[in-house]
This record gives structure tokens, C-alpha cells and sequence, in this order.
């Protein structure tokens, strides 16, 4: 069984990532900050396995996929920093309201995308499993931004500061990976709901623009990195499993209600 059997699935996505891993892996050397080697040789990640469930902790390599954020100091650093700005003066209150009430999220953020039936506490299975999905997805993004350590908008320009601030490195964005990780896989349980799935996880990763948390490059990585996280977890039999679980689980709720 494939996960996706919406062809156009990857490719729908990748139309949103596509031209950002293009531009930036042709404008910047594969590098770590600081890496002197004149080999330039390919880091790696070092990810805890103890904490993932479906990856193995070798691929997805965010480290080897991503190209390097922006560097401090250079015309794309200033031009990144300059729509941050834009974004965040621009942004309305309700806005800046849905972005704080975003700071942890889950599946059911994605209720208004599915219908008013996807509650927590209706479907055990499937929540467990999304979970497990969700820590697989922050335990690769969290090692990548400790690798680059690009720090947040609000740390280079104060003036950006609102509301309760994060410690964590900026790149690549943490909300916009995961959210897209469980939009992908959710789009698959509800193919019909789509479009409107995968609308919302962009609006979880856009909304950390909007209030400072993230550059435009972070959420555009942490795109390109759910696709790969995905990709990966399709090769595991433990998630086909859970998934199918988690499938027949709505698929019975629904079936339920319709009677």
C-alpha cells in the first residue's frame, strides 16, 4: 500500500518549495558556518534515535539536504530581514492572535480544514500516531537548527521583540516542517480536504513570519524538509501499520455518523 495514491501529491508541494532549494543551493556552498576545509566535505546530522518512531535517524540528513541559511552580514541575510520587517508591520491583530495561539499545535489545528467531527479524544489511534509523527518531524528540524544555530528575527533586531519569546535557533522553522509533515499525511486520510490541509500548514509556518519568529527562508526549508521527512517514513512498515490503523479508525467514526 502506497501512502500517497494522489499522484500529484509531492508534486503539488514541491511547486510551493521547489525554486527556493534551486535558488538557494545554487547561491550558496554546501558548508557549515565556519567550515574551513578547503575539501568541503558534507556534514552530517547526528540525530538521538531513542526519540524517533519511524526514521532511523541516518535519512532524512537535514544537514546534507538543506542549503545554509542565509550568511550574517550578506545581501540575502539584509533582503530576509527586510520582508520580516515588512511582514510583521504589516500583520493584523488577528493575526498576530492565531500565530500565539499556534505556539503548540497539533492535528486538530487542522479541524476547520476537515470538518467540525475531527475532535480530540474521538479518534485515539489516529491521534497517537500523529503524535509520534510530530516528534519524529521537531526531532530532525530541532538537530538541524542546532547545527546552523541561525538565531531568531527578534534577536538581530530587538525592535521586532513581542510577546513570550523563544530560545531555540530560526533555521529551519520548526512550525513549518511539522505542520506540513502532519498536512501531508493528513491530505492522504482526507483526500478530498486537500488543498484546504496543506492551505493551513503554510499558514501555521506564514504566521511565524508574521510575528517575528522566523525568517521567510525558514519556513521555505522547513517545507522542503517535510516532503523529505514523509518520503522517509513511507519506507517504514511501522508507520504503514499505524496509518492503516488510523485510516480504518475514521473510516469508522465516519461511517458511524452517516447512519
Amino acid at each position: 500500500m502506497k501512502l500517497f495514491a494522489k499522484p500529484s501529491l509531492f508534486v503539488r508541494v514541491a511547486a510551493l518549495t521547489g525554486c527556493f532549494c534551486l535558488a538557494t543551493i545554487a547561491a550558496t556552498p554546501v558548508r557549515a558556518a565556519g567550515d574551513t576545509d578547503d575539501t568541503m566535505t558534507q556534514p552530517t546530522q547526528s540525530v538521538e534515535v531513542s526519540h524517533l518512531n519511524y526514521l532511523t535517524g541516518k535519512e532524512p540528513d537535514a544537514i546534507a539536504l538543506l542549503a545554509p541559511p542565509p550568511l550574517p552580514g550578506s545581501a540575502e541575510q539584509a533582503a530576509d530581514m527586510a520582508e520580516v520587517r515588512a511582514v510583521y508591520h504589516a500583520a493584523t491583530s488577528n493575526d498576530i492572535a492565531a500565530a500565539y495561539s499556534e505556539k503548540k499545535f497539533n492535528i486538530f489545528n487542522f479541524t476547520p480544514a476537515i470538518g467540525d467531527f475531527f475532535v480530540p479524544g474521538k479518534f485515539p489511534k489516529t491521534e497517537a500516531f500523529f503524535n509520534r509523527v510530530q516528534t519524529d518531524a521537531e526531532t530532525i528540524t530541532d538537530n538541524a537548527k542546532d547545527f546552523y544555530k541561525r538565531p531568531r528575527p527578534y534577536v538581530t533586531d530587538p525592535g521586532l521583540i513581542n510577546g513570550k519569546l523563544e530560545k531555540s535557533f530560526s533555521y529551519p522553522s520548526g512550525h513549518s516542517t511539522e505542520s506540513m509533515v502532519l498536512a501531508l499525511v493528513l491530505a492522504d486520510l482526507f483526500p478530498d480536504k486537500h488543498d484546504a490541509i496543506i492551505a493551513k500548514a503554510r499558514l501555521i509556518g506564514w504566521h511565524r513570519v508574521q510575528t517575528a519568529r522566523h525568517y521567510p527562508t525558514d519556513i521555505y526549508a522547513g517545507r522542503v524538509l517535510a516532503q523529505a521527512i514523509v518520503k522517509q517514513m513511507l519506507k517504514s512498515d511501522a508507520f504503514q501499520k499505524d496509518f492503516a490503523e488510523a485510516k480504518a479508525e475514521i473510516a469508522a467514526a465516519q461511517t458511524t455518523a452517516n447512519n
